[in-house]
């Protein structure tokens, strides 16, 4: 499903320990790192998608998170050029994204990389909240730092100001480029604010 503007709607995750790091995970056959993610699908909503990622991807359940809060509208990214397939009917320029922020109540033995044919991670582990930032692919930097700007008192209120301090200069500077679109419309995964349900 992509909009009228060639963004994909898309949820992020970021899955948060009680001391206030954060879920890391490598891709499978790559060396890249990032907090789950995936498209929504025309039926669901943010959460329905959300919460069916999050299982795919981590193995967890609803019972096993806390859903502390969202970032209250779409958060965009552009792909860089070699990774746009101009051969496809509908051109997908970028990803447009709901973030929530989720507090583990599980135990990290309930996280599974395995439960589908093909899972998205082969490893895992725990970072500072705000490294993701700054070791995320480049093209993700800008959304990552809006969004964890975004959620960070969300943060705080479970972790404290010591696990979540402020952000750095670095990371504040990857939130102040924003790819530029066409006024977005307003339906469902058109382009517009997402539905407010779960976010």
């Amino acid at each position: 499903m992509i909009d009228p503007d060639g963004y994909r709607p898309n949820v992020g995750i970021v899955l948060m320990h009680p001391d206030g790091r954060v879920f890391w995970a490598r891709r499978v056959r790559r060396d890249g790192w990032q907090f789950p993610q995936g498209g929504m699908n025309s039926d669901e909503t943010p959460l329905e998608a959300m919460y069916r990622e999050l299982r795919e991807e981590t193995g967890l359940l609803p019972e096993h998170v806390e859903v502390l809060g969202a970032t209250p509208g779409w958060l965009r990214y552009r792909l860089p050029p070699r990774a746009i397939r101009h051969r496809d009917r509908l051109v997908c320029i970028g990803q447009k994204q709901v973030w929530f922020l989720l507090h583990l109540k599980g135990e990290e033995a309930d996280v599974r990389l395995d439960l589908t044919d093909h899972p998205e991670f082969d490893h895992w582990r725990w970072v500072d909240f705000w490294y993701p930032v700054q070791n995320v692919v480049m093209f993700k930097r800008g959304v990552y730092s809006r969004a964890l700007q975004h959620l960070a008192p969300l943060a705080r209120g479970i972790a404290g100001p010591q696990a979540v301090p402020p952000p750095c200069r670095e990371v504040r500077n990857f939130s102040a480029k924003r790819p530029r679109r066409r006024p977005p419309g307003g339906q469902r995964g058109s382009g517009g604010r997402p539905p407010t349900e779960g976010g």
